[in-house]
């Protein structure tokens, strides 16, 4: 059944677009992909949550359909393809919860088609959650782009960074920022993509605001693993040590962070408490199996903003 919010605000309508797909974790599969995480965590946070995605027609992707359903995800806008099959992305748990990818290739989500379906949603849409992965081929990159160019000028356009190599370019991510509102890196993309732009700036915090001047977004999100955030704007900047937890893994650990900030970002509460907000979701997400972990009921409204 879908989750009721325990907020007082009307639920936003938040788009994953992208990658869904299942993460092959040494203690069995488990769904994924940083679109669909990021709109789990949305829908867990009392948004009305859709995946925008291709999956195939294949045993996985029917069962992908059928797990989402039962959480309360909006199946409506997922393509079907007869020839390629569902993703799937082998996944390495280092002894320190740190996952290594093995991302099959091709797969249905790299031949994903702008519809008038997709055009619609992308007009209603308040949040759309998009990543450098989904576009690693030339015909989903397209897609991706023309459903971003569709949202309203409101519409919070929310770029996960989350580079995997050998996924990405460099024009591809430069011009994914240009159509973003927010920007998330790791303390890893951040260097990466400041080199990339051929700035001056260094990778502290104390640059950050100046980054986001010179990116033209409203916020910058910077995930420190353990050692927790910083959220900057042209004008502020937040620092947050996280919280400590006993790591299981950290699969979807920042798509969790990245949709606990598209929230509060929406509600309008304040760097602040979006920061402790986005790195308490975070460390749930760490302290359990798999990107999308049930939740108990009590615990959900607790950590509500």
């Amino acid at each position: 059944m879908p989750v009721q919010s325990a907020r007082r605000s009307p639920p936003r309508r938040v788009v994953g677009l992208g990658e869904a797909l299942w993460d092959l974790l040494p203690g069995g599969k488990q769904i994924g992909g940083a679109p669909l995480n990021f709109a789990y965590i949305s829908l867990l946070l009392g948004e009305q949550a859709a995946i925008a995605s291709r999956i195939g027609t294949d045993p996985l992707g029917r069962e992908l359909e059928r797990e989402l359903s039962r959480r309360g995800i909006e199946i409506g806008y997922l393509q079907h393809d007869a020839n390629l099959p569902t993703g799937t992305s082998g996944v390495i748990i280092s002894g320190h919860g740190q996952p290594q990818y093995e991302i099959g290739r091709p797969v249905a989500w790299d031949r994903l088609e702008s519809t008038a379906d997709w055009e619609e949603l992308a007009r209603q849409a308040d949040v759309v959650c998009f990543g450098t992965l989904a576009q690693r081929s030339e015909e989903s990159r397209k897609a991706i782009v023309a459903f971003l160019e569709a949202t309203r000028p409101e519409c919070v356009r929310f770029f996960d960074v989350n580079l995997r190599p050998p996924f990405y370019a460099r024009t591809m991510v430069l011009d994914s920022i240009r159509l973003a509102t927010i920007v998330k890196f790791n303390e890893k993309e951040l260097a990466e993509v400041i080199d990339m732009a051929k700035f001056s700036f260094r990778t502290s915090p104390q640059d950050l605001r100046t980054l986001a001047t010179h990116l033209g977004v409203e916020l910058v999100c910077v995930t420190r693993g353990d050692h927790g955030s910083v959220l900057a704007t042209p004008q502020q900047l937040v620092e947050h040590p996280g919280f400590p937890v006993k790591v299981v893994d950290t699969v979807g650990a920042g798509d969790a962070f990245a949709a606990a900030v598209a929230c509060c970002w929406g509600l309008r509460i304040g760097l602040e408490r979006t920061s402790a907000v986005a790195n308490r979701w975070a460390s749930w997400v760490a302290s359990e199996n798999g990107a999308m972990p049930l939740i108990d009921e009590a615990l959900r409204r607790q950590m509500m903003p």
